[in-house]
């Protein structure tokens, strides 16, 4: 065959083929199309019949909770309901109660009217029978109303005074047998717990030396190293004859500790003169102040008191430089801050408290300020100043009854100062003070109507008072003895009690000739 021919055929047969081919895979992609198709949608159907499903699962729930929400409510309505109406019929029943307690009250309020109405004619009719009464009598008895009330009233004024006498000596004695037991015990207990040394202080110190040759040193070229040293202490320093000693004199303490210190600082590092001594005499003051704030802090941590001031701080601290009748004026306060917390405790009050107004009770005597001023008032403004609790501020002020005792902290504070300097050893009273308290107390005595002779006995603590029977009866001898007890404890200070004894006695004189 010709070629073209051959090309020809297989051109036909190549386009036949792909034709064919062409309409076998159409067919199988058409039947695979239809097939997908139909997976999809039974697939489409099952997922349509799960969503119905789920949608009415969900509708079944959302309506069961719908329903149980409006049950409750429902249920919450009627509960209300019911209250409202249980209220109403309460309300209802209190009204009702209401109206016949008030028709009750009117029936009342017109039988008081009446009864009133009553009374008033009553009274009338009584009056003018006393005022009858009355004119008989001052017809019979020839005195008048007003002078017959007068002597009435006399005699009933001299009848009260007697029974109220009589009364009070018996409530004394019995406040004495059941108060004084309970008291006793009460101070025994708080004193036998505090156990303090008693320390005396004089006005001197005395500072020793190793030779006397040191002394010459000490005085210096002309006297000039212990003028020095007097200027610069303000104390007097004594260089005599006593072997191995020089005595040191001021009535402040604080100036002879300062004075001791720095002569110890001189003597021990040997270099002794006017300008030596001035830089000594600050670098010991520097430290005693250090060394009184470190007390004071000291002080207030061993007694358990926080929250004090710095300047009450060192108030405290300076208690240890100053005495008081000769006792340490620091080892009191500390022994009457514990007497007070004991008391207090034993009394069940707020031993705290006690405690710290007994510490600070002395403080207005080491204060420069206004010295003018008792000590207890001064103390009381410092503590005021310086934020201290009215209570404590006022048991300051009143321990010695220079302001009036508010709070139940005083009265310890004042027992507790008392016990603590009234102890034998606490304290030296000076002799001229004694013999005034003496002497004052007999006036004070002497001073009342009928008081022949007045004598003060077992130093101080009986005061005997002799009395003319013809001047004074047995009841106006009782009546004295009060008195002159309550002008005592009101106008004299004093250290524990004292008795007073009035005798009246009759003597009957004759002679035989």
């Amino acid at each position: 065959m010709e070629l073209p021919i051959v090309i020809g055929i297989a051109i036909g047969a190549l386009i036949f083929g792909g034709l064919v081919t062409w309409l076998i895979i159409t067919k199988a992609l058409k039947s695979r199309s239809e097939q997908i198709v139909r997976e999809a949608e039974a697939e489409a159907e099952v997922i349509k019949k799960d969503k119905i499903l789920q949608a009415k699962e969900k509708f079944l729930q959302l309506r069961t909770e719908h329903e149980k929400e409006i049950n409750s409510r429902n249920s919450k309505m009627v509960n209300a309901e019911n209250k409202l109406k249980q209220k109403e019929s309460g309300i209802s029943q209190r009204i009702e109660e209401q109206n016949r307690k008030k028709k009750e009250v009117e029936a009342i309020r017109e039988n008081l009217t009446a009864q009133l109405e009553l009374v008033e004619k009553k009274t009338e009719e009584v009056n003018k029978a006393h005022k009858q009464q009355v004119e008989q009598l001052e017809a019979i008895s020839g005195m008048s109303g007003d002078e017959a009330k007068e002597m009435l009233i006399e005699s009933m004024k001299a009848e009260a005074k007697t029974e109220a006498m009589s009364y009070i000596n018996d409530i004394m004695d019995d406040a004495k047998i059941n108060a004084n037991k309970e008291a006793k015990r009460i101070v025994l207990q708080t004193v036998q717990r505090v156990a303090t040394e008693t320390a005396i202080e004089n006005s001197v110190t005395i500072f020793h030396i190793d030779s006397d040759e040191m002394k010459g040193r000490i005085i210096g070229r002309e006297g000039r190293n212990i003028r020095a040293l007097e200027a610069a202490t303000g104390v007097e320093i004594i260089v005599d004859d006593t072997p191995e000693a020089i005595v040191l004199s001021a009535f402040d303490p604080m100036r002879r500790e300062i004075a001791r210190l720095a002569l110890h600082q001189l003597v021990t590092d040997g270099r002794i003169h006017p300008a030596r001594i001035e830089e000594v005499v600050n670098k010991v003051r520097k430290q005693v102040e250090e060394e009184i704030l470190e007390t004071g802090k000291r002080t207030a941590i061993d007694l358990g008191i926080h929250g004090l001031h710095s300047e009450l701080i060192k108030l405290v601290g300076k208690m240890k430089y100053r005495s008081s009748y000769g006792q340490n004026l620091l080892q009191h306060s500390r022994e009457t801050a514990n007497l007070c917390a004991i008391m207090a405790t034993e009394l069940g009050l707020n031993a705290k408290r006690a405690k710290r107004a007994g510490l600070l009770h002395d403080i207005g005597k080491v204060s420069d300020e206004d010295p003018e001023l008792p000590h207890a008032i001064l103390g009381m403004k410092l503590a005021e100043k310086y934020k201290e609790k009215a209570d404590i501020c006022n048991a300051i002020g009143a321990h010695h009854d220079e302001v009036e005792m508010t709070t139940m902290i005083a009265p310890i504070v004042q027992v507790c100062d008392a016990i603590s300097g009234a102890r034998p050893g606490a304290r030296r009273e000076i002799v001229e003070a004694y013999i005034k308290r003496l002497k004052d107390l007999e006036s004070l005595a002497l001073s009342h109507p009928g008081v022949l002779k007045t004598y003060a006995i077992q130093a101080g603590r009986e005061l005997r008072v002799i009395v003319g029977a013809e001047k004074t009866s047995d009841k106006e001898a009782e009546e004295l003895s009060y008195e002159i007890a309550r002008k005592i404890q009101t106008e004299m200070t004093y250290p524990g009690q004292v008795k007073i004894t009035v005798i009246r006695e009759t003597r009957a004189i004759s002679y035989a000739k």
